[in-house]
């Protein structure tokens, strides 16, 4: 907003600025700015003292629809058994979808998981005068690693520095900082560790000309190829085995065209230059984000996928999802929000040593939604299917 005079008209902040008249008053600033008058924003159940450090300028609630699909079946190392999955989500045809595919696979004796790896990372960058200088500071670092992992460990009860990764280019060396965080994303707490292990190299380091805490190697809330390799996050597989008599009964086709059609998409996923070879990971993924309360950004990395399929010999088919950069958590940020924390609860997912059983949670759901759209669009269903559950329309 801006007055009549031309000076600024700063959003309102007061002194106990988490409270329903502060949400309230912010709201009436508004509507004096903009003219509307806002009859839902305001009208929430949380207690606005609840979302300090997770939003600011508070002013109320989005209310996205949450539906439930399942029982989805899991046949994990964490997560074993049935689970009824939240999703939150505007998209018609969505909770639908990926409920048939949980019916398709429950039926097939469920979906194996299995976590490849946990890392999370930040990746500070050092310049020197020469490359030759920056090749010996790389070697320092290699020398120096235990004392380097005292600093960062001494920030955080639960992250853990693994290794370092040295990666060079001209005159600087880029080190990739890999950590496992426990039950928590970790993005800032692998942040606060490198700062301060960087703090200690370069005290004790002469010859350092140019530093960077975050040289976008590690790629925050970007997909990449680096992470795609060499995984952010969760690196978690989900694979099931289907009969063709239930492919054929519930999905309305063949193994074989199944296959033919995921031949043709790899080949399509090539010529597009896409950053994954599945159906639409992103959907699942997203709607388990805002549901459960994760950083919705992370989508961005979260949704690359893996995917990849055979024939088999006794007429079967094998289907499987590798989700290289899953970032997921179960303790907090919004996770402790009230109607997230309800929906992680729901998984038996909330809290400490929780966060390897919602990985696989959240893989086997994305394996089964891309098994019934890929079959979807074979069968010939796919639009037939949105005209009557996703058009809405007064």
């Amino acid at each position: 907003m801006t007055t009549t005079t031309g000076q600024r008209a700063p959003i309102p902040r007061l002194n106990q600025d988490y409270t329903r008249g502060a949400g309230a008053r912010r709201l009436e600033f508004l509507g004096d700015a903009t003219g509307t008058r806002p009859a839902h924003i305001g009208r929430y159940s949380i207690d606005p003292a609840a979302v300090v450090g997770n939003v600011e300028n508070f002013i109320g609630v989005a209310q996205v629809p949450v539906g439930i699909a399942g029982p989805l079946l899991v046949n994990g190392e964490h997560a074993r058994g049935e689970f009824y999955v939240p999703l939150a989500t505007t998209e018609g045809t969505l909770v639908a979808s990926y409920n048939r595919g949980m019916k398709l696979l429950h039926h097939a004796g469920g979906v194996t998981t299995t976590v490849m790896d946990d890392r999370m990372q930040r990746a500070p960058a050092f310049g020197f005068d020469s490359a030759r200088e920056a090749r010996a500071f790389g070697q320092w670092v290699t020398a120096s690693f235990d004392a380097i992992k005292r600093e960062a460990d001494a920030t955080t009860h639960t992250g853990r520095l693994h290794d370092i990764e040295q990666f060079s280019a001209s005159r600087f060396i880029f080190l990739r900082f890999n950590y496992t965080t426990g039950d928590a994303a970790g993005q800032n707490m692998t942040g606060k560790a490198t700062s301060r292990a960087c703090d200690w190299i370069r005290d004790r380091y002469p010859g350092v000309r140019q530093f960077c805490l975050e040289s976008n190697l590690a790629t925050d809330k970007k997909n990449s190829q680096i992470n795609i390799l060499a995984t952010r996050g969760k690196r978690v597989t989900a694979e099931a085995t289907i009969r063709a008599g239930l492919i054929r009964e519930i999905l309305h086709t063949t193994p074989e065209e199944m296959f033919c059609a995921r031949q043709m998409s790899n080949l399509g996923g090539l010529l597009s230059g896409v950053n994954s070879n599945g159906n639409h990971s992103a959907n699942g993924i997203a709607a388990l984000f805002v549901a459960t309360g994760q950083d919705i950004a992370n989508v961005a990395e979260s949704s690359a996928a893996l995917v990849h399929s055979e024939l088999l010999d006794d007429g079967s088919y094998y289907y499987s999802i590798t989700i290289p950069a899953l970032i997921v958590a179960t303790y907090g940020g919004g996770t402790g929000l009230p109607t997230q924390r309800e929906c992680l609860e729901l998984l038996g997912c909330y809290g400490t040593g929780k966060v390897l059983k919602f990985a696989e949670i959240v893989t086997a759901t994305v394996l089964c939604g891309e098994l019934s759209l890929g079959s979807a669009v074979v069968a010939g269903e796919w639009v037939d299917a949105h005209e009557r559950l996703g058009r809405n329309r007064p």
